[in-house]
């Protein structure tokens, strides 16, 4: 089904400054009739950005004769709102690209850069007969590692879990390189990831950016900021660099890294001096508040708070006293400040923060870092049942199944799997060549592997190290439906054009594995060889999740995106999911799990004698991760990568503007263009992680794959403390 050009209200469009991309504000109500039109007008289709953000932008794609012409916001999604970020306006740039992988691929030898085009047939023949030889070799399939995370959030592209799932057991990467330590954090206190709806920061009096630079990654909830400000309310950024999100801040701390529980400890310190504690809200919603009172008398004091954090006394009482004071109060604490080694307790401290001054369960208010309330589907997907016989790996439990290990210390990992050995990888959604700690290990990693199988867009750094590539559909190349981690919305996305070459989904992908690999021997893959896209994604739907939607059916979608059934202010209801059913200050979970029971300063990792400067390696405005900064209009934006570092740093080290820098530790080294700035302090340094195209940028040849101090209760492992990262600076 489509929506024509026709179907909107208002006939002026509004041309985009600088983009040549035209804006259209009202959507009608679908008519089917849109089938009908003429080819000369654009026809209209509903997508989602998959991509790992945010704002997961519901989109109208304009097509005018099979042919993708532009694509913006939806003005029937009210936290989009007819507007997309500069990455999401490149789109026909990444459809388009003459750089995509347009056919299935094979690589002679790995790594050598000769590539094939091979026909689908021969690539599912090639990729059946090594599973199946594998697993007659070594009696099963763990020797097969799939490792899958967040190219793509589309829920039918959990058919790439399903596939591996239908082959047998295998080998899988567990947990998220991302934000696992906030989501521990947060499930320790309140039981589970659940922020207010964050157009309700409309409705706040006082908000606290907390490590947030919305500016470049959240640009859709800016909107509801400014409404509070318009209505008086102060703005407050805490971040060590001075980002584009600061620069807008009516107060703007620069605080030392990893310190920010340190900062709230003194923070909550003053407010109990003065006595703007919320007593009546702590005592009714929580447990261990008062023993948490006791340490904060016996251990706290402002000089600390400053000493450690680097914000003078005065800072901390003025922002203690009108968060304290200001309701409604909201702390958006965002996924860089937990990247350390004590970030979960840091989360925790400022968790206890919120509860403390009664911001918890309140319109305009909460401590909030992200939701997975919407993500209540099926997973029809991803859930299919080994083969008859298949052998796996007994876990402590006695019981059968998948081998885990540690995404966020794969390469060590993978090579440490002995019995049976792993020797061959499938990626999908996935980019561990660029994206993960340890690049060294990465690449040695990948050497030792029999057979390396990825599923992609682009020939990025995981796929150069392949020996078959299979090549991707965008999403406007397929049918899915996807949900935010942040804002409340769901939204279908419509196949808009037919795919590009021969590019393929994962769940197309699977189907045609599954039919070859029964093909060669009977039974020995069971997901599904049929069914549309369409029929699919009937399947994901639960009558809970149309229930959170109030719909009936999926179809309804079509129509327009939904917002989920919730109130705007997370735990309104006081019905917390934590053991104790309370917000848990002193939580015995965290203590059985090793960590401290209350929301305490833990030291943050110091930085060696040898390696004396933080290398940040901070979320880029042009990408994501490793996605768009290839595209050719991001190229001209963005075309190399900088090395952002203060004058008086720069002066220790003879380095002048523009001179290339070996930043270097024990484990390895990146060459980058400095550029000196007084954004960053002066034992930092900050280059933004990207895939650039034709280059061998990689921060994380630096990154060791040190772990953070929470992720395992709720991801299976802990997360990833990328902004401990130590280096020396050496001028090139």
């Amino acid at each position: 089904m489509r929506i024509s050009r026709r179907q909107f209200i208002g006939g002026t469009a509004a041309l985009a400054a600088g983009t040549g991309l035209f804006s259209f504000r009202m959507l009608t109500k679908l008519d089917p009739a849109a089938a009908a039109q003429s080819s000369a007008e654009p026809v209209l289709y509903r997508n989602v950005c998959p991509r790992n953000c945010y704002d997961t932008c519901s989109q109208i794609s304009y097509v005018q004769d099979g042919v993708l012409q532009r694509v913006e916001g939806d003005p029937k999604q009210t936290y989009t709102n007819g507007k997309l970020c500069v990455k999401g306006y490149t789109y026909t740039r990444r459809v388009y690209s003459p750089d995509r992988v347009k056919y299935p691929m094979k690589q002679t030898s790995r790594g050598s850069g000769h590539w094939t085009r091979i026909s689908w047939d021969e690539a599912m023949d090639t990729i059946a007969k090594k599973i199946l030889d594998l697993k007659k070799r070594y009696g099963s399939t763990l020797p097969i590692c799939f490792d899958k995370y967040s190219g793509n959030f589309g829920i039918l592209h959990y058919a790439a879990d399903g596939t591996m799932s239908s082959i047998g057991y295998t080998t899988r990467a567990l947990g998220t390189p991302c934000w696992p330590a906030g989501i521990d954090a947060q499930t320790y206190d309140f039981g589970t990831l659940y922020s207010n709806d964050p157009e309700d920061m409309g409705n706040a009096n006082y908000i606290i950016l907390w490590g947030s630079n919305a500016a470049w990654t959240a640009v859709h909830t800016f909107p509801f900021i400014n409404q509070a400000r318009e209505r008086g309310a102060k703005v407050v950024v805490i971040d060590p660099i001075v980002t584009s999100t600061a620069s807008k801040a009516d107060l703007y701390i620069q605080i030392k890294p990893s310190t920010d529980g340190a900062l709230a400890l003194g923070m909550a310190r003053h407010i109990l001096d003065n006595n703007w504690v919320d007593w009546n809200y702590a005592h009714a919603n929580s447990v261990g508040f008062d023993e948490w009172v006791s340490y904060l008398k016996n251990n706290v004091t402002l000089e600390w708070a400053a000493a450690k954090s680097g914000v003078p006394v005065d800072i901390i009482k003025e922002l203690a006293r009108e968060y304290a004071t200001t309701k409604p109060a909201s702390m958006w604490v965002s996924y860089g400040m937990q990247r350390h080694t004590n970030g979960g307790q840091n989360v925790r401290i400022i968790d206890a923060l919120g509860v403390m001054t009664g911001n918890v369960g309140k319109s305009g208010g909460g401590v909030n870092y992200g939701q997975l309330e919407t993500w209540g589907f099926n997973y029809y997907a991803m859930t299919h049942p080994a083969p008859n016989g298949s052998k796996g790996f007994i876990g402590p439990d006695g019981k059968e199944g998948d081998r885990m290990i540690n995404m966020n210390n794969f390469a060590h990992d993978v090579m440490a799997q002995k019995d049976p050995p792993v020797k061959m990888l499938w990626l999908a959604c996935r980019n561990p060549g660029s994206q993960d700690p340890d690049t060294t290990a990465i690449e040695k990693m990948f050497a030792s592997m029999e057979f390396v199988v990825s599923v992609d867009s682009f020939f990025n750094k995981t796929v150069q190290m392949s020996d078959i590539v299979l090549p991707a559909t965008t999403q406007f190349e397929n049918w899915d439906v996807n949900a935010g981690y942040w804002h409340y919305w769901v939204g279908i996305n419509q196949k808009a054009i037919k795919p590009m070459y021969e590019t393929k989904s994962d769940l197309e992908i699977a189907m045609l594995l599954s039919q070859k690999m029964n093909a060669l021997s009977s039974g020995s893959c069971t997901f599904p060889t049929s069914g549309s896209e369409e029929e699919w994604l009937g399947k994901e739907f639960s009558p809970a999740m149309y229930h959170l939607l109030g719909i009936t059916n999926w179809q309804a979608l079509i129509d327009s995106p939904r917002k989920a059934k919730m109130p705007p202010a997370s735990w309104a209801d006081g019905k917390f999911r934590t053991p104790s059913k309370k917000i848990e200050i002193h939580s015995d979970l965290a203590a059985k799990n090793g960590l401290p029971a209350l929301p305490i300063w833990v030291e943050e990792m110091k930085a060696p004698a040898k390696y004396p400067v933080r290398f940040i390696t901070a979320h880029p405005q042009h990408g994501l991760h490793s996605q768009f900064q290839n595209l050719d209009w991001m190229m001209v934006a963005n075309p190399e990568p900088k090395l952002e570092i203060h004058p008086n740093l720069a002066a220790k080290y003879g380095i002048r503007e523009g001179d290339m820098v070996k930043v270097f530790n024990d484990l390895g080294s990146v060459t980058i263009k400095a550029h000196l700035t007084r954004t960053t302090s002066e034992d930092v340094v900050v280059s933004y992680e990207a895939w650039y195209k034709g280059s061998n940028y990689d921060v994380n040849y630096t990154v060791k794959a040190i772990p953070s101090d929470m992720g395992k209760q709720a991801t299976g492992n802990n997360g990833l403390a990328f902004h401990d990262n130590f280096v020396s600076l050496q001028k090139v």
